[in-house]
């Protein structure tokens, strides 16, 4: 089944059932979700951390290696955009491939990891744009203070024409993106010792013990390229647009990851790079270029580095936003989630609760007094990762059984191949993660954080699984169009059982 495209926008009483149409083009929709992605915040503080904590020198290849693995997942993933177009994503393919049952689990794992994800970020936003505040003004504000600032500018912005979204996230993530290649190749152009270096590019670093925990890590660096499908109803031309700001978006990430974790460790020595990010943490790069910039030119990357934080969390905010919007058209969760503005076409009640949810968290983390870089940032996206990572690993097994009987037009590279190899790759990527999710934590040992966060999901699938038992036997209606998207407004409103079958086919 694929949703119909060119067709008018359902309504109900008078309030948009779908999502504004034909509004994104390639290069907006790669800004989403790059912005999601983070580059800098990735570059500045997650590079530095994989060399700190795991005292390796294979950083640069482990984020190629983990590029590849992005690209083979996105080889199925794209191809079942092209049958199926929901701002649900993962969700609805799960629905399709695995049934209505795993579609409504896989929903709720969807909403509790973007949220997480989301939420996270205000924790680092605090505290960098602080930090930033008092080195570049000398104003003292408390970190809560900035977060509830870009809580309000998010809620704005979340209301607003998606396309408008898009040209903030544009100018952001250019400026953002300049500076890290302007960083990257002054530091490449000057190494350590005067000897350019490729040992942290050298496929034989993969081979190294320990190199494990570096791909779990680079994997949750992508999180967010993920999301091109989400915005698929307000793209134009959703069959080729998806494919090409996917494929577009992994490679710009991989190349500005790998690249830069490499630039680093030439600027600072293979033998040095460790003990460096040690010293320095997310000012690695800072120190790296310092000597050699002007000092406005690395107070602005400062300053760059808050507002790649601000443009996760409004692309965060739209790509949970439009998960509600999904889950509530077709009645899942209260319908009144499933409304769009009528004059932005963004989803207004999915924006509204996320933004309630955020505000809520950020308030009990300042009350609480509890770190919001350790406590808020850390472990909440750590966590929002690996639900990423499980809705991943699901959805390739939705592609293999999706195309299982017939490919539809598709390759057998697309629709076997692909997607088998990925989830071999994805099940061995999580299956670490988990065993040593609490490593990765920092958790103290017995601390409840090691089994309480990741059991989110265990409780989000019985919840879900739970729900969709209630929707099968009381409103088979809904049960019905579990994933059909801007169809589930426009279907009969008690189905047969053929169209039942012919939904999830």
């Amino acid at each position: 089944m694929s949703v119909s495209r060119g067709v008018p926008r359902p309504r109900r009483g008078g309030v948009a059932a779908a999502l504004a149409r034909s509004r994104l083009g390639v290069p907006q929709v790669v800004f989403f979700v790059l912005a999601a992605a983070a580059p800098m915040t990735v570059v500045a503080s997650a590079v530095p951390t994989a060399y700190a904590v795991t005292g390796l020198t294979g950083v640069p290849v482990a984020y190629a290696a983990t590029a590849t693995v992005m690209v083979v997942f996105a080889v199925g993933y794209v191809a079942m955009s092209r049958h199926v177009v929901n701002a649900g994503s993962m969700y609805s393919y799960i629905a399709h491939g695995l049934g209505p049952a795993c579609g409504v689990a896989a929903a709720f794992v969807a909403v509790v990891a973007y949220n997480l994800m989301q939420i996270g970020l205000y924790g680092a936003f605090g505290v960098v744009a602080a930090a930033a505040a008092s080195a570049v003004a000398g104003v003292s504000v408390p970190w809560w203070v900035w977060a509830l600032g870009a809580w309000l500018a998010v809620a704005v912005l979340g209301l607003a024409r998606v396309d408008l979204n898009g040209r903030v996230l544009g100018v952001l993530l250019i400026a953002e993106i300049t500076v890290v290649v302007v960083f990257d190749i002054v530091m490449a152009t000057n190494p350590a010792g005067g000897t350019l270096s490729l040992h942290g590019l050298e496929p034989a670093q993969l081979a190294v013990p320990g190199m494990a925990a570096i791909l779990v890590g680079g994997i949750a660096g992508y999180v967010g390229v993920e999301a091109t499908t989400v915005l698929s109803e307000e793209t134009r031309d959703p069959r080729r647009t998806v494919a090409r700001a996917t494929y577009t978006a992994i490679a710009l990430t991989a190349v500005l990851y790998a690249g830069s974790a490499w630039a680093m460790q030439v600027a600072a020595g293979p033998d040095r790079i460790v003990n460096e990010a040690v010293q320095h943490g997310p000012e690695l790069m800072f120190a790296l270029v310092d000597g050699h910039l002007p000092r406005l030119v690395i107070d602005v990357g400062r300053l760059l580095l808050v507002t790649s934080l601000f443009a996760a969390l409004l692309a965060f905010h739209n790509l949970v936003a439009r998960y509600l919007f999904a889950l509530g058209r077709e009645q899942v969760l209260p319908a009144g989630l499933g409304r769009a503005h009528g004059r932005t076409g963004a989803p207004k009640l999915g924006s509204l609760v996320q933004t309630g949810v955020a505000s809520l968290i950020i308030v009990v983390y300042a009350l609480a007094g509890l770190d919001p870089i350790v406590h808020l940032f850390f472990w909440l996206t750590v966590t929002g990762g690996l639900g990423v990572l499980i809705l991943m690993t699901a959805t390739s097994l939705a592609v293999l059984a999706y195309f299982r009987h017939h490919r539809r037009g598709e390759s057998r590279w697309s629709t076997a191949l692909a997607p088998g190899t990925a989830l071999n790759l994805l099940v061995f990527i999580l299956g670490g993660t988990l065993i040593g999710f609490g490593d990765l934590l920092n958790a103290p040992a017995g601390s409840p954080a090691r089994w309480l966060l990741p059991g989110l999901y265990a409780a989000a699938i019985t919840c879900g699984l739970a729900w969709a038992a209630v929707l099968h036997q009381t409103r088979p209606a809904v049960w019905a169009t579990v994933g059909a998207g801007a169809d589930a407004v426009t279907r009969p409103t008690h189905p047969t059982p053929t169209a039942r079958k012919e939904i999830h086919r």
